[in-house]
């Protein structure tokens, strides 16, 4: 029989219970006043959002710039994550083109930073599929 933990508040004030250690029991929190589906165009921007980091090396680059909080070299992301350099660029130019980060061009070098507006309104998935409101658009640079 599954121990069951006290319920906890999210920072919306919402309740969730643990059921057991290491198994997560997601289970709809609020009903939604809201009848459909999102609509196409924010929907296909989410998707876009997920699809950019429906990658463990990007997610790892995303991480790394937002540790950081500083421009970094493709040579020096190579360095931190022991990826190779064709990769890493692979990897940037996908991040990029969702805007995830940005690039300085500094005569014929790059310099790729986090965009923390993008970053910032980046929705859970949870929100997403429960129908809880979610960010509007970000204004990225």
């Amino acid at each position: 029989m599954p121990r069951i933990r006290p319920a906890r508040r999210t920072p919306a004030g919402r309740l969730w219970v643990l059921a057991e250690p290491g198994l997560i029991d997601y289970r709809r929190l609020t009903m939604n006043e809201k009848k459909g589906p999102l609509p196409r165009a924010e929907a296909e921007e989410y998707a876009s959002w997920f699809k950019a980091l429906a990658d463990a090396t990007r997610i790892q680059i995303v991480s790394l710039l937002a540790g950081r909080r500083e421009p970094m070299s493709v040579g020096e992301i190579v360095a931190a994550s022991g990826v190779g350099q064709s990769t890493v660029s692979h990897h940037l130019k996908i991040l990029a083109e969702v805007r995830f980060v940005l690039v300085d061009k500094q005569g014929t070098s790059s310099l790729y930073r986090i965009n923390e507006n993008c970053v910032s309104c980046f929705p859970t998935a949870a929100d997403v599929v429960m129908g809880n409101p979610v960010p509007a658009a970000p204004a990225c640079e």
